[in-house]
């Protein structure tokens, strides 16, 4: 029986992508981090891990770093389940002036529909709560979430600030 090798996270190496990813505006960031990895199930807890051990050296609060580690999980497993055939997964963290951002992107065209918070939700649906939870936890936090296209897929960030 065949065994396939174990996911790998690389650095994003191409300043194109790491631009594209969460470098929006000329100045640089205090922090900023950026990997790629193949969007597998088995690369959402190494990204939650790499995620961890950057906000641990920029000591961030247990609190914040609980809602940008239950997001980057939500948002890498909905990369994995909805849109893993485009084949690309970039993850990028950044704390500047007081913010927090962690960006996601794929190379999937389609948009997620933005979960409105007195919406409705099905109670026995087994899906689609995900994006909510990430929502109104990044909301509570005193932040946002947001969807971009661009030419490459598209990004979901969650933006909170860090203390």
């Amino acid at each position: 029986m065949p065994t396939s090798a174990p996911p790998t996270i690389q650095p994003v190496a191409d300043q194109a992508a790491a631009t594209a990813l969460a470098c929006a505006t000329a100045s640089r960031p205090r922090g900023f981090d950026h990997w790629a990895a193949e969007p597998t199930a088995a690369t959402v807890p190494l990204i939650r891990s790499r995620v961890r051990s950057v906000l641990d050296g920029w000591e961030i609060s247990a609190e914040i770093a609980d809602v940008l580690l239950l997001a980057v999980s939500e948002l890498v497993g909905n990369v994995v389940l909805h849109a893993a055939d485009a084949g690309r997964l970039r993850v990028g963290i950044s704390l500047r002036g007081g913010w927090l951002q962690l960006e996601v992107a794929d190379g999937a065209s389609s948009l997620p529909r933005l979960p409105h918070p007195r919406g409705e939700v099905d109670p026995d649906a087994e899906d689609g709560r995900g994006l909510l939870i990430v929502h109104l936890m990044a909301t509570e936090a005193g932040g946002q979430l947001s969807v971009q296209a661009d030419e490459f897929g598209k990004s979901v960030r969650v933006r909170v600030p860090a203390a």
